[in-house]
């Protein structure tokens, strides 16, 4: 894999920030060549407001824009003058609008579309393809049978009806039959990574975890930029972790120089805290020399620092910097780094140049205002905290950060819940998730039954993998003066392999952190008795 192959797998694995995703956005429809084409059809409809071609078309560049309104309003337009006898118009018309009714989610209608197109031509592999998918999603499991039996009838190789066939045999509680189905449709076509990727769906859906995990890690072995199998296969290590290592540490185990998979598993390990693990596999593609990039350095510099290996982090980050110097992230957690180390003014010039790099980065202003904090200088660091919260409104974390800087350092406690307000204002989509921080924010304004009720909730309903819920709930019990389940939480997040130690340790940024447990001679023991998860 070459250096720009690498780099998509840096973008699309650090925690998917920007994921997930890989479906790419389509023109502006304002884009000037649009605009002229849109133009022309314009003048020909006022020309003959009847052309039902024009109609047609102009439906098409709508629909290409995602302009699904539009487009609905064209081909409602163009059925309405084209006649009966011209059956492929009217073919093409209902196809048109059952895939802007599959978009707009208007299933019911979007099947009628179908068969309206199916009655004009039952022989349309694509119209007997998309009504059988149409019929699955509606749960009317029979009839997609018959339309993806119909579709291998049409064309007794097409890997399409073998797996629709699977995974109608998935719901009728066939799990034999689906296997041997999907078989089939890997057979017509092995070389095919979105083959694999669409078996590991299915075998996802019969809990056949450790098969789906086989089946991505093929894609990959197939089209290692196949972007869809990364992600999922990402988005596995979330979900089921075990499996997903398991299935990479086969694949490598086969194939030990290819380096692509030990990225991949190092970069799961690290999103779920196990840098231990992580450690290992960045150091095996740098010393056998799999593959030169100075993210590598980078990463082991972050798995270092949230070991507390401060030093050594510095080390690492120095080495991917002598490699590039224009990435504004390295030079934010090499100011973390060297304000752990307690060398404030070092700091302060490395959060410059990031935000020399990058000045919107909010990870740089932030980390600049924590420099400033460590200097006493709270006006300075209030106010980039206030730029951070402008760039991105949607960031609990800036609003939290600075309503500490008010509370703690300025004296402005009433400016303070105000930051804390709009935290439990925000309607995030994760807002029962611990990265809303709405709970820290409603403890913080004085309501502590219903902060509690939010962590509760939290711990109670959402399954813990790694410890990260844990860890903030110890965070959470620690703020609110509750010892005792401060302490549970801690021992549970631990158990789980939350292996941060500068966040139990060292991490004072704010009021989010374990700073209260720090004296009580439990928590220290607590950290001794795990210290083989932080490799101490």
């Amino acid at each position: 894999m070459n250096i720009k192959n690498i780099i998509t797998f840096a973008a699309a694995l650090a925690f998917l920030a920007q994921a997930h995703n890989a479906v790419a956005q389509s023109q502006e429809l304002s884009n000037p060549v649009t605009q002229a084409v849109l133009a022309v059809y314009a003048d020909q409809l006022r020309e003959n407001p009847q052309n039902y071609e024009v109609y047609l078309l102009r439906a098409n560049e709508y629909y290409r824009h995602n302009e699904y309104i539009r487009a609905l309003a064209d081909v409602n337009k163009a059925l309405e003058y084209i006649p009966e006898s011209e059956k492929d118009a009217r073919f093409r018309a209902y196809v048109l609008r059952a895939g802007i009714n599959d978009q707009t989610k208007h299933l019911n209608e979007a099947l009628n579309d179908y068969s309206s197109a199916f009655a004009l031509d039952p022989t349309s592999p694509l119209v007997v393809h998309q009504k059988a998918n149409t019929e699955y999603s509606l749960g009317r499991y029979e009839d997609a049978k018959e339309d993806y039996q119909r579709l291998q009838r049409i064309n007794p190789r097409s890997p399409e009806a073998y797996i629709g066939l699977a995974r109608v045999a998935v719901q009728q509680n066939n799990l034999g039959m689906a296997n041997d189905y999907l078989a089939q449709a890997v057979n017509f076509d092995p070389n095919n990574a979105e083959l694999y990727v669409r078996r590991a769906s299915v075998r996802k859906q019969m809990g056949d975890h450790n098969g789906a995990v086989d089946d991505l890690i093929l894609a990959l072995s197939s089209d290692n930029k196949h972007t869809k199998a990364l992600n999922e296969l990402v988005d596995y290590g979330n979900t089921n972790y075990a499996a997903t290592m398991n299935g990479l540490t086969s694949a490598i185990s086969q194939a030990p120089t290819v380096g692509m998979f030990r990225y991949i598993r190092a970069v799961i390990a690290q999103a779920h805290y196990n840098y231990l693990a992580a450690i290992d596999d960045y150091r095996y593609i740098i010393d056998e020399n799999l593959y030169k990039y100075h993210g590598l350095h980078a990463s082991l510099a972050e798995c270092r620092f949230a070991l507390g290996d401060y030093t050594q982090a510095l080390d690492d980050i120095d080495y991917a910097l002598g490699m590039t110097r224009n990435v504004a992230s390295y030079y934010v957690l090499r100011s973390r780094i060297l304000r752990a180390l307690d060398r404030t003014d070092q700091a302060v010039e490395a959060a410059a140049k990031g935000l020399a790099i990058d000045r919107n980065s909010c990870l740089a202003l932030a980390e600049m205002a924590l420099c400033y904090v460590a200097k006493e200088n709270y006006d300075e660091a209030s106010a980039l905290l206030a730029e951070a919260t402008l760039t991105d409104a949607e960031a609990p974390q800036y609003y939290l950060l600075r309503g500490w800087v008010m509370a703690t350092f300025q004296d402005k406690a009433k400016q303070a819940e105000g930051q804390y307000e709009k935290v439990t204002d925000m309607d995030h989509f994760y807002m029962d998730n611990v990265r809303s921080l709405r709970g820290f924010a409603l403890l913080f304004l004085g309501n502590d039954s219903q902060a509690t009720r939010w962590i509760d909730n939290i711990l109670d309903t959402v399954t813990d993998s790694d410890g990260l819920l844990h860890y903030y709930g110890a965070c959470f019990f620690a703020r609110s003066g509750n010892t005792e389940r401060a302490m549970r939480c801690a021992e549970e997040s631990l158990k789980l392999g939350y292996a941060n130690y500068h966040d139990w340790a060292d991490n004072t940024d704010g009021l989010v952190n374990v700073a209260p447990l720090r004296d009580d001679l439990r928590f220290l023991n607590l950290l001794h008795r795990h210290r083989h998860i932080f490799g101490k």
